[in-house]
Parts: structure tokens; sequence; C-alpha cells
């Protein structure tokens, strides 16, 4: 009986053995598979770093993980997506960051400018690289150099508002207008406004409380309002629109979503476009097609018009039919978020 209990105990050792055994083996196989280096198919793990919520971004969101897929990266299959929100809140971005960097993950995909700044910053001193989109000024954002080269291993796309686009638009659908009114100011409104008529009134906002008694107060001293590619405005384009629209004035949008949801029009980007380019991108440097440091950042060259008639409607303004029949979309009912 001594044997035959000694033999079993044996047996179980050994049976544990094997087992711990295979149970290391699919733990060294898991980590390989995920950094790509002994599978036959790489997998991947990207962290998406988004600052904000609200459509524009969301798009972006949506067309780097459409960009991905059609490089052959899809989630679920071979891409384990990180997923996380700022809520416009800067330390949060860093937060964000931090946590991606202490994953490991493959890459950082860094929605907006606080979201890409912050990811550059924690990933300084490590080989993650970092793919931004709606970035409005890199170079601005020391983020890249003048000739768009990458100031480190991080690129990816701006979402540069094609401004004299947008003041020629305007002038055709409001030939009397004078000033416009913008809730911050950018160099190259102010640059080119003359050469359409226009005077520029801004207001700075800090936060998004701000943006209500900034609104209110511009709306009494400007013709119409534009330039909404400011996170913290944007996340409060319906506190913009109430004033404007008890104003009855017009707001001019950066991009699709906006017109959607209640701007007039925009002589704007595609953002799932832009999100989608970004994603090419990201693919090149999963791949090991190129380093993030050796790809200058990138833009949408072409704008595209966007018109909402039912806010013309209420407003007993006309859109200038040269951009009516050209429109990238048109929409006649106002669809809030």
């Amino acid at each position: 009986m001594r044997r035959k209990v000694l033999a079993m105990v044996l047996s179980a050792v050994m049976t544990a053995g094997v087992l711990a055994g295979c149970g290391n083996s699919s733990a060294e196989k898991s980590t390989a598979d995920t950094k790509g280096t002994d599978s036959k198919e790489a997998t991947y793990t990207v962290g998406i770093s988004q600052f904000a919520e609200h459509g524009s971004l969301d798009n972006c969101r949506e067309g780097f993980l459409e960009g991905l897929k059609e490089a052959g990266i899809e989630e679920g299959v071979n891409l384990d997506v990180i997923l996380d929100n700022a809520q416009a809140d800067t330390g949060t971005a860093a937060t964000i960051a931090d946590n991606f960097v202490s994953k490991n993950v493959d890459l950082i995909c860094a929605i907006a400018t606080p979201a890409a700044m912050s990811a550059y910053n924690s990933t300084k001193g490590t080989e993650i690289p970092v793919i931004y989109t709606a970035v409005s000024d890199p170079v601005a954002a020391q983020l890249a150099t003048e000739d768009g080269t990458p100031v480190g291993n991080i690129t990816g796309t701006s979402d540069a508002l094609p401004v004299e686009e947008q003041l020629k638009m305007i002038r055709a659908t409001l030939p009397d207008a004078k000033k416009i009114g913008i809730l911050y100011t950018i160099a190259t409104y102010k640059e080119l406004a003359g050469d359409y008529g226009f005077e520029i009134v801004d207001t700075g906002i800090n936060t998004i409380a701000d943006v209500e008694m900034a609104a209110k107060d511009l709306v009494t001293k400007v013709d119409c309002i534009t330039n909404l590619t400011d996170n913290t405005v944007v996340s409060a384009l319906q506190t913009v629109l109430a004033a404007a629209n008890d104003a009855k004035i017009p707001v001019f949008g950066s991009e699709v979503e906006q017109v959607k949801n209640g701007c007039l029009a925009s002589m704007g980007i595609d953002y799932v476009s832009l999100g989608k380019q970004t994603g090419e991108m990201a693919a090149k440097v999963l791949k090991g097609e190129a380093k993030a440091s050796e790809l200058n950042y990138e833009l949408i060259t072409e704008p595209s018009f966007y018109g909402n008639t039912e806010v013309a409607d209420n407003l007993g303004i006309t859109l200038d039919e040269s951009y009516v029949s050209g429109a990238a979309e048109m929409f006649d009912s106002i669809e809030v978020e």
C-alpha cells in the first residue's frame, strides 16, 4: 500500500510538472504573439487616447480603425485596442498616456493636440511610437519642425482648417457681413480676413464653463461665428448655437458633424477620412515598413462643402448655389446628439 501511494504521488507530481510546462509555453507564445516576434501573423496592442468626446474626434477614431483594417490589422483578429477618453482634461490625458506606456503597448494613437502632446512626453525614452490625428498645428504644438519633420518618434495627421476657403464661403453666403466672431484666436484668420472685407472679433476661453458667457457677449458684436476647431468650444457647441440663434446670426462649422448638429455650413474636412489616413500611417509603423520618426505629418488638402437647409430657412439665409451644387453632403434637418 505504501508503494502504491508513493507511486500515485510521483505520478501526480510529474503530471503537474508537465501541465506547468505547458502553461509556461502558452504564456510565452502569447507574449510573442502580442509583439509579433515568433508567430506567423503578428498581433498588436494599440492604445487610443481621445482627448474629448464629440463627433469630430469620434469620427477620427472610427476612421483610424478603418484605416488599420484596410491595411490588414483588424480589431478582434490581430489587434487589441485599449481606448480611453480624457474628457477634455489635460491632466487625465497625461495619466492615460503614462498608463499606455506602463502596459508597453505597440503604438499610441493620440486624438487631438493635448492627447498628442501628453503621449509624446510620456513615451520619451521608450521605443513606443505615437501617431496623432486632429492636431491643428503640429509645429506650434512642438511635435514637428517647420518643414514637417517629426521632433521624435511621433507623427500623424493635422486637421488644419482651410481658412481661406472658409472665408470665401462665408463671403458668398453673407455678402453684407463685416464682422466674424471667433471664440479663440487663430493668426491665419486675422491675416486673411481683410482680403475678404472681414474684421475678426475674438474672445478667449479656458474651460467649458467660460463658453456660455463668451458666446453671449460675442454674438452682440458680430454678424456670424466661425472656426470651431477648439475641442473645448466644440464640446459646448449647443451652447454656442443657442446664443447665436437667440441673436439670429449663423454659426459656420469646421466639419460635417457640426453642420449636421446645427451649424449653417462649412468648408471643412472629413474626419473619418482623416482618421483613415492616420490608420494607414500607423499600419506602416506597426508592420515595420517605416518609423514614425521618418514620416512627416500629413494633411487633407481638399476641403468639402457641407450645408444645412433647415438652419438656412430658420435664419432666412439662402446658401450660395455654386457651393450647394458641389456639396459633399447637404442636410435638411438638425440632428442634436
